[in-house]
């Protein structure tokens, strides 16, 4: 019961997000291939990683993945922006036209929030809290970059 009321959760957060990129498709052509799409969110996910750490987290070569941090540089989606503190290392950094495609996503899980404010009481809002900050914290230790 808990499995299945998570993944519909889930689901339809992702069935909202790929409703409105698909809307956007539309109205002009699609700058990102899905494979683009799904490194741009590991790479946002990761908060600015060097081309190594996202390599290894895909699993793939640092040259490949030196080619796909290329073909979005190229598009405008990120940014390689030079370590302070060791100058042969850059960082991936996403720009404002990435963020402007990642709020599509991000504004639907805001009104969802604001509803969860409106429909709970604070003891439950408490209690929700508590259930997302421990499966963060400490039931996902596989996806700990």
């Amino acid at each position: 019961m808990l499995q299945e009321a998570f993944s519909n959760v889930y689901r339809k957060f992702k069935l909202h997000f790929y409703t409105k990129v698909f809307e956007r498709f539309q109205d002009r052509e699609a700058s990102l291939t899905t494979v683009e799409t799904f490194c741009m969110e590991i790479i946002y996910s990761l908060n600015n990683p060097t081309i190594n750490q996202f390599a290894q987290v895909v699993n793939i070569s640092s040259p490949n993945a030196a080619y796909k941090v290329n073909s979005l540089i190229k598009k405008g989606y990120i940014n390689k922006v030079q370590s302070k503190t060791d100058k042969r290392e850059y960082h991936l950094e996403v720009t404002q036209k990435y963020m402007d495609y990642y709020n599509i996503s991000y504004n639907y899980m805001s009104v969802v929030m604001k509803r969860i404010e409106e429909r709970l009481d604070p003891e439950e809002i408490k209690t929700m809290v508590k259930i997302l900050e421990v499966m963060d914290s400490e039931l996902m230790p596989e996806i700990d970059f």
